[in-house]
């Protein structure tokens, strides 16, 4: 029987990524969208037609009840879920004085508690079979802090902090928890960038260039393969050694 994995935020750059690497190595790809649902769906109509399974799935992972279904239609579908990616996000750069209420909320609500409804949603399914991935993507910026960005690092260092103290709870039930922190990543999340602003960032990356999604997405995969089931807990930092 083919693995099965929720991809959320799978239709923007790394999820993207993701979607098709899984999809490419046989599993069962359920490609959760909210904003972007004709990319989505093309995506997920493109790889369908090359003959993998792939289920696109329109959810606000900031709602229970929409998160809960997803689970359970999944569930229903494939029977067991593997793994969960938790790659939805928003970003935003504003000077620290200028962050209203709402910035700050709707930061919180999309980056952390989006990362803490579809965990707690999955688990009975992880739990009940003994086994489970769950894959969290922070930022270079929730590990050492971004200026004009402080309620993103802030929720971005919120999301290390929950896998970390969730990797230790689940560990007795088989299930490994981890966390990506990606650097400057060639995705539209960065389209917002002045060109000038992006070269001098770019000027500072010890590689010296951006990186590319599929190179999140093999990370991503390989901890949620075999390779990686004595691996929990851990801030693995992919950004070109910006924070060494």
């Amino acid at each position: 029987m083919a693995n099965t994995v929720i991809i959320t935020g799978a239709s923007g750059g790394i999820g993207s990524a993701a979607s098709i690497l899984f999809a490419q190595k046989g599993w069962n790809v359920v490609m959760n969208y909210f904003r972007s649902s004709q990319s989505a769906k093309l995506l997920a109509a493109s790889l369908s037609q090359s003959g993998y399974s792939v289920m696109p799935y329109y959810a606000d992972v900031t709602d229970r009840a929409a998160v809960e279904r997803m689970v359970y239609d999944t569930e229903n579908k494939f029977g067991r879920i593997d793994a969960l990616i938790n790659n939805a996000g928003i970003a935003q750069q504003k000077l620290f004085t200028d962050i209203t209420d709402g910035d700050f909320d709707r930061m919180i609500d999309v980056n952390l508690k989006g990362t803490f409804l579809c965990s707690q949603a999955v688990l009975d399914n992880m739990i009940h079979y003994k086994s489970g991935k769950i894959v969290n993507i922070s930022s270079v910026w929730g590990v050492v802090g971004g200026a004009c960005e402080v309620h993103y690092s802030a929720s971005k260092a919120a999301v290390i902090g929950l896998t970390k103290a969730l990797a230790k709870e689940v560990a007795p039930s088989g299930i490994q928890v981890n966390c990506i922190a990606p650097g400057l990543i060639e995705t539209r999340m960065n389209n917002n960038i002045p060109a000038d602003d992006l070269s001098d960032f770019v000027d500072e990356i010890p590689l010296g260039r951006m990186g590319d999604p599929s190179e999140v997405a093999e990370l991503i995969y390989f901890l949620c393969s075999e390779g990686s089931d004595y691996i929990t807990g851990q801030v693995i930092s992919q950004d070109g050694g910006i924070a060494i």
